[in-house]
């Protein structure tokens, strides 16, 4: 994509902090550096979103995440955690529409990131959460 910046981040058109690099995928560091070693990992081809990938280029790319983790874990012994994200679409707080996957290791609960998960148990009854797995098992292809 012309106008993209991870595109031309992956084509050495603007300087990064290279992590990692193949013919799939390009890892570098996040500028926001929301804890130290944050990387952002992106397939070379441009996708907008999870919603573009084909079954080959997910299963490339995301068979990367674990080797770069382990990397991560490795330079930085005093990680306790890593939280690994992919935001979808502006409401999922997606803010460049080049899909990444950011690796963010976690040192202490309080390192100023935090993910929250509401506990909505008991908003659904049993038949309401059969007839969402099943509309959403129909659509799986």
């Amino acid at each position: 994509m012309e106008n993209c910046i991870f595109c031309k981040i992956a084509a050495g058109e603007i300087p990064s902090y290279k992590v990692y690099e193949d013919d799939v995928v390009y890892a570098f560091l996040d500028l926001s550096q929301v804890t130290q070693g944050h990387t952002l990992v992106i397939p070379k081809k441009h996708v907008t979103d999870i919603f573009e990938y084909d079954e080959k280029l997910a299963s490339a790319v995301f068979a990367r995440i674990p080797k770069i983790a382990r990397a991560l874990e490795a330079a930085f012994p005093e990680m306790e955690g890593l939280n690994i994200l992919n935001n979808n679409k502006e409401l999922a707080y997606q803010s460049v529409f080049h899909s990444h996957i950011h690796l963010i290791p976690r040192y202490e609960k309080t390192d100023d990131f935090s993910v929250h998960f509401g506990d909505h148990q008991g908003l659904h009854n049993e038949a309401e959460l059969k007839a969402i797995a099943a509309a959403i098992a129909k659509q799986v292809k």
